[in-house]
Formats: structure tokens, C-alpha cells, sequence
């Protein structure tokens, strides 16, 4: 079986900063390896690694949804549970389509280009990512919470999903 490999550097708020307490969103510079393709982006990495975390269980196909390496990420829209969230951003980013093929996943990427790794080889690199976005926000002081509604809703939900899906 090819190699996976996703990674980032150059974490960062949207402003540049190395810590704003009032960012919710987590930029990067992702670096994706697919056997011998590289693709690079910068993106919005805590919307990439939430998105990663959901290709564990359920397959994306290329452009029918966000990107998995999405430019930005404007506004979460969370369920009515506070469960799971919508992350809406612009139409700029990179994708590739991943699908669950018994004990291993296919990645297809937009030049028909494919690799399969085994299901839990690509468990244990999202892990890694999701984990390394997380330490991150960690490093940095507590977010001020949004005092509207809604935002704040959606950011609660977005790390409501996270921890479910990171804990499956």
C-alpha cells in the first residue's frame, strides 16, 4: 500500500498572530503527501482537521462538499443539538475524494491519481493532525467566547464534534 502523509507549519490566526484569544479558526500551511503527489495549501486547519475526523466513518467526495483543505472558514452552523456543525467558508481550496473500501481507504485526487492505505494507517495520521491542531489551541490563551448566539453555538459544536469523532 502508498504512503498518506498530512501535516502543517506556520500555524497561525487570521491576523498573523501567533495567539489571539479572540480567533476561533486555526490557520496553517497543510502539506498532503499521496504516495509520490505533494499537494500544499494554505488553509484553514482546524476546519481540515474536523473534516479529516469525519472521513474516519463516512467517505467525501471530491467537491460535493467543503474542501478538505478549505481557504477559510467564515461561520460554523451547528445542529439544533449542538452535536455536529456546518463550517461555511468560500469556494477556494484543494480536495480529494476519500472512500472507504473494507479495511482500507482510496484517496482520489483531482488528477485521477489514487492511494490506498490501510483504515487504520489513515486513522492514526488523521489522529496525528487532529491532535497537533489541538495541542495548538491549547498552547494558546482561552478563546474569548463570541457574545452572539449563534457564533458561540457554533464553536461549541464544532469541539463537541471534534472530541465525539477524535474518541470513536
Amino acid at each position: 500500500m502508498a504512503k498518506f502523509m498530512i501535516d502543517t507549519t506556520k500555524l497561525y490566526w487570521i491576523d498573523g498572530s501567533a495567539d489571539d484569544p479572540e480567533d476561533l479558526c486555526l490557520h496553517g500551511h497543510a502539506i498532503a503527501d499521496f504516495g509520490e503527489e505533494r499537494l500544499e495549501y494554505d488553509c484553514t486547519v482546524s476546519a481540515t482537521a474536523l473534516y479529516l475526523l469525519k472521513t474516519l466513518t463516512e467517505d467525501h467526495i471530491i467537491y460535493e462538499d467543503e474542501q478538505l483543505l478549505p481557504c477559510c472558514g467564515h461561520f460554523y452552523v451547528p445542529d439544533a443539538g449542538l452535536e455536529n456543525v456546518v463550517i461555511i467558508g468560500c469556494p477556494n481550496g484543494i480536495d480529494w475524494t476519500v472512500r472507504h473500501r473494507g479495511e482500507e481507504v482510496v484517496l482520489t485526487l483531482e488528477s485521477g491519481a489514487e492511494t490506498a492505505i490501510s483504515l487504520e494507517e489513515y486513522r492514526q495520521e488523521v489522529y496525528r493532525f487532529a491532535d497537533k491542531i489541538e495541542e495548538y489551541y491549547r498552547s494558546c490563551s482561552p478563546k474569548i467566547m463570541p457574545e452572539d448566539p449563534f457564533s458561540r453555538d457554533g464553536y461549541t459544536a464544532f469541539w463537541n464534534e471534534w472530541h465525539r469523532r477524535r474518541s470513536q
